[in-house]
This record gives structure tokens, C-alpha cells and sequence, in this order.
């Protein structure tokens, strides 16, 4: 069994804290144009929330079941409720960025990449012994 010490601390949290990060370095971005086509536009930008918050979440439930001892209920709504919230606060930054604007849609769509996440990791096997 691995001792939890404040340098393992650092190592489970360092990614969690790099990927919020790069999510807010996205966000802070003025909006661009990923094709010429609208609707492969809308659907590569909206797959991007969903795989950002799916991964998100996964290193919140590491983070969390490596440094904290909470019971796996708790576990999850905790990573759970960061992410979400996390999404909600990252769509409101982008209020501030010109041509940007925060949607519900996203957080939404964000939601759903968290939930995707929480099935997946929550799953006997692969998923709950990945973590």
C-alpha cells in the first residue's frame, strides 16, 4: 500500500491542476474557426467539451481516491461537482473573451463528458481498477 505523504499529494493533484489549466488556455483563446463547415465546426468544438471534461473528471478520481479517504460514493459526487462546476466557471471566463460567449449548451455538453467519464470509471474491471 502506497503512503500518503505531501509530495505523493503533488503528483495525483499536478495533473488535475495542468489539465484546468489548459482548459482555461483554450478558453482564453478569441473563438476561431475549426472548418468552413458549420456543422463539422459545431461538432468538432462540442466533442472537445465532452472529451475535455471526460479526462478532466478521470484525474479527479484518481486525485481524489489516491489522496483522500472517501468512501467510493463520495468519490465520485465529489469529482463529479468539481467538474461540473469547474465547466460553469470556465464558461462564465468566457464571457470576457471577445468573440467568445459562455453557453449552457456547454456546460452541458461538459456534463455529459463527466458523466461519461463517471459510468466508464465506475464500471467492475477496467474502468474502477484503471484508478
Amino acid at each position: 500500500m502506497v503512503k500518503i505523504t505531501r509530495s505523493n499529494n503533488l503528483l495525483y493533484w499536478l495533473p488535475v491542476l495542468l489539465w484546468m489549466a489548459l482548459i482555461f488556455a483554450l478558453s482564453a483563446r478569441p473563438a476561431v474557426q475549426a472548418t468552413t463547415v458549420d456543422w463539422a465546426d459545431f461538432f468538432l468544438k462540442k466533442t472537445a467539451h465532452f472529451i475535455e471534461y471526460f479526462i478532466l473528471n478521470f484525474w479527479l478520481l484518481l486525485a481524489l481516491k489516491k489522496t483522500q479517504r472517501l468512501s467510493r460514493t463520495r468519490l465520485f459526487f465529489t469529482a463529479f461537482f468539481i467538474s461540473v462546476i469547474y465547466a460553469a466557471t470556465d464558461e462564465f471566463h468566457q464571457t470576457f473573451i471577445p468573440g467568445r460567449e459562455g453557453r449552457v449548451r456547454d456546460v452541458l455538453i461538459d456534463t455529459l463528458g463527466v458523466s461519461a467519464s463517471m459510468w466508464y470509471f465506475s464500471r467492475p474491471g477496467f474502468g474502477w481498477y484503471m484508478l
